[in-house]
């Protein structure tokens, strides 16, 4: 089946307000937690230490775009929290491994509670049911744009 190409002064509309949107409820997510757990820059590392494991300052840096010596202070201010810990690297003795910690996995958790309920109740608050779908259908579409 061939699909009619999208109208590209249309597309490039609703790319604009979509780019808008997207960044104001990120921005309204990163109010739902408490602002005393974690900053943004903070949350990003630790989210990355969870779900990829293990990693040196240096790749941490280069994974989050910033200078080393930024994550140093980044990581620095985790592990005087308990956040993260170091620990040498097996294969580079100059080098430390900074590693999610148990605590850091719970204040986590409990930043990611926070904004998901945060989006449960203001999708129950505003949306009907059929809103709710359209909405779930949008998000599958954007899903699938993300992973072009």
């Amino acid at each position: 089946m061939q699909r009619e190409p999208a109208d590209e002064q249309f597309a490039g509309q609703v790319a604009a307000d979509l780019s808008a949107v997207v960044g104001r409820l990120l921005r309204r997510l990163r109010t739902a937690s408490p602002d005393s757990l974690l900053t943004p820059t903070q949350r990003t590392v630790l989210a990355r230490l969870d779900g990829e494991g293990p990693a040196t300052t240096a790749a941490l840096a280069r994974a989050e775009y910033v200078r080393p010596q930024s994550m140093r202070l980044t990581l620095g201010a985790l592990e005087e929290r308990g956040f993260v810990a170091r620990t040498p690297d097996p294969d580079d003795g100059r080098q430390s491994v900074v590693a999610i910690t148990d605590s850091g996995r719970s204040t986590l958790a409990s930043v990611r509670a926070a904004k998901h309920s945060w989006l449960v109740q203001a999708m129950t608050g505003e949306l009907d049911d059929a809103e709710l779908r359209t909405l779930a259908e949008a998000t599958r579409l954007i899903e699938r744009l993300v992973e072009k």
